[in-house]
């Protein structure tokens, strides 16, 4: 167990997956749990070897195809949560949910190709919700405290600061 606080209160209710919207550059964009297909973890591997090392943060994601096929074989098991934002065939975004004692940790990534257009809010909203219909509580993350358009994104959705003791911010969500 650790010592990380939490709101008291539940955030706002978030839609789950499966999803689509059009996003600011008028690409339709579904929002979709992951599947378990080969095909879908293959999309992800493209994504994340087309990834900007540039928006890497605290080592990930990993850089060169195996260390990202290690690293995606250890998220995209039962007892993760992952949700894929598509444009077509086109992985354009990624996040997940992570077991950590009695809360999730949470990850999102948006290629760079993608960011700044609403997939980041709404990817990340979608994991949420997907998340609370699956019965997790409690979420936390770890964001770089200079990254403030993530910052100011976590804030909007309900994140509340929990640690600012080092150069990142460790942020909290209540669910339920």
């Amino acid at each position: 167990m650790s010592d990380r606080t939490y709101p008291d209160d539940p955030a706002e209710s978030f839609e789950a997956p499966p999803l689509t919207f059009e996003d600011y550059e008028e690409r339709e964009i579904e929002i979709r749990p992951y599947d378990g297909s080969d095909a879908e973890e293959e999309a992800l591997v493209e994504m994340y070897e087309a990834f900007d090392p540039a928006d890497r943060a605290q080592g990930i994601p990993p850089g060169k195809e195996e260390r990202i096929r290690a690293w995606l074989s250890n998220i995209l098991t039962e007892d993760c949560l992952n949700v894929i934002a598509w444009d077509g065939e086109t992985a354009a975004g990624h996040a997940t949910l992570v077991p950590d004692d009695d809360a999730y940790e949470l990850a999102i990534f948006v290629l760079q190709a993608y960011q700044r257009s609403g997939i980041g809010t709404r990817l990340m909203h979608a994991l949420l919700g997907y998340g609370r219909a699956e019965g997790v509580e409690k979420v936390w993350l770890t964001v770089e405290r200079w990254n403030h358009p993530a910052v100011n994104l976590y804030q909007q959705t309900g994140f509340e600061t929990s640690n600012a003791e080092s150069f990142e911010l460790e942020m909290t969500i209540r669910l339920r």
